[in-house]
């Protein structure tokens, strides 16, 4: 009997105790509240980007020499014409002696070929009156004209070797001058691979080095053929030339993230799609007067995109179940889950094209902690503080 009371006494114990730990139902709790907005809005798409000057021209040697000078450094500016390398011109200059001295014998010929000429000349003149008054046969006269002739072609033998002697001279001199190798246009000189001593030809596979006129440059993007159609479909204009010509200037990014001062031009779309790569080529040109860009950098082009009068709402405010995205809209304090149609997310916001309407309350943050229906105690917040305090994390 003792231990039956016992055992009763300490149950009623365990029941009030699991009484008074039982939890209490939890109140509304507050939610950061914005009002959905009309806002114009400027996006971008970005597509990688290669940097290449207007025109990169290689400079090679014409003639095969050594390499007696490099008048040039990497990196600086030259104008056309100007000399970049000197090559070792003793053969060269040696030819020339020979070939002029070939002029002047060539030269000394011709004197002689025209003596003959005139002294057969005299003859035939000689001949013709005593051949007329019968006092010599015509057989005389005859060798004396063949005499002529043969000096006369002499003469133009003669002629013809100082042509070729003077052409000669003329090659070897243009050979002279190739050895100083000058700039094809003016530009920027790049790397200098070979140095004093090199032997160079025309034939060379490495370039002495490579001249880009940055005064302009292109970068050159690419889109995958989809995105092309795509562009083609929102660009206005009735053919690709037209298209081209309304596109907005667009803007660069460079590799530290910073955006260049100058806005380029979309000037060119390659016709035909890469077999390999599956994308289509973009040319756009910038003006680069401070020369701040060089050839081979990289950057990335950023394309603007307008939204005019368009819903925005914070995209922390969205969440998304099975490929279907909600807000929570706050109708008399309570949270109401809503689909909405998203057009594009830019700068930590999400732009709507329907499921709510300018100036309705919509929970900003921590949908995760929500279900439909529950009770909540709305924060006005401005949707501005939210979107620029969310910093992108690298």
């Amino acid at each position: 009997m003792k231990n039956k009371l016992i055992l009763f006494s300490a149950g009623a114990v365990m029941l009030t105790a699991c009484k008074k730990e039982a939890p209490k139902q939890d109140g509304p709790k507050p939610f950061p509240v914005v009002s959905v907005e009309n806002k114009n809005i400027v996006g971008y798409d970005t597509y990688p980007a290669t940097i290449e000057g207007r025109i990169n021209n290689d400079v090679r040697a014409k003639i095969q020499g050594y390499i007696t000078q490099v008048l040039v450094d990497e990196g600086q500016f030259v104008t056309k014409g100007q000399p970049l390398f000197r090559l070792e011109t003793n053969t060269l200059n040696e030819t020339a002696a020979a070939s002029k001295a070939g002029i002047t014998a060539a030269e000394s010929n011709i004197a002689a070929a025209q003596a003959q000429v005139n002294a057969a000349m005299v003859e035939v003149n000689k001949l013709k009156p005593l051949v007329q008054k019968n006092i010599i046969s015509n057989v005389q006269l005859q060798t004396a004209q063949a005499n002529l002739v043969r000096a006369q072609a002499g003469l133009q033998q003669a002629a013809a070797a100082k042509k070729q002697a003077v052409a000669t001279y003329k090659g070897v001199e243009a050979n002279i001058d190739y050895s100083v190798i000058r700039a094809p246009i003016s530009g920027v000189i790049g790397k200098l691979p070979l140095k004093v001593g090199s032997l160079v030809g025309p034939t060379d596979q490495t370039p002495l080095t490579t001249i880009s006129d940055t005064s302009e440059i292109f970068a050159y993007f690419s889109m995958n053929e989809k995105s092309y159609f795509d562009f083609l479909e929102k660009s206005k204009g009735a053919n690709v030339p037209e298209k081209i010509k309304n596109l907005p200037m667009v803007e660069l990014q460079l590799a530290n993230g910073s955006i260049y001062p100058e806005k380029g031009r979309i000037e060119a779309i390659t016709g035909s799609i890469d077999q390999t790569t599956g994308t289509i080529q973009f040319r756009v040109v910038f003006k680069n007067s401070q020369k701040l860009l060089s050839n081979g950098n990289s950057g990335t082009i950023r394309f603007p995109k307008y939204f005019d009068n368009v819903l925005v709402v914070p995209e922390s405010a969205t969440y998304e179940q099975q490929g279907i995205v909600y807000v929570y809209k706050v109708d008399k304090d309570t949270a109401k889950n809503v689909v909405v149609d998203v057009i594009d997310r830019i700068d930590n916001m999400a732009l709507l094209k329907s499921g709510v309407k300018k100036g309705e309350k919509i929970i900003a943050a921590g949908t995760g902690n929500i279900k439909p229906g529950t009770a909540v105690i709305p924060k006005p917040i401005s949707m501005d503080s939210l979107v620029q305090s969310v910093k992108p994390k690298f």
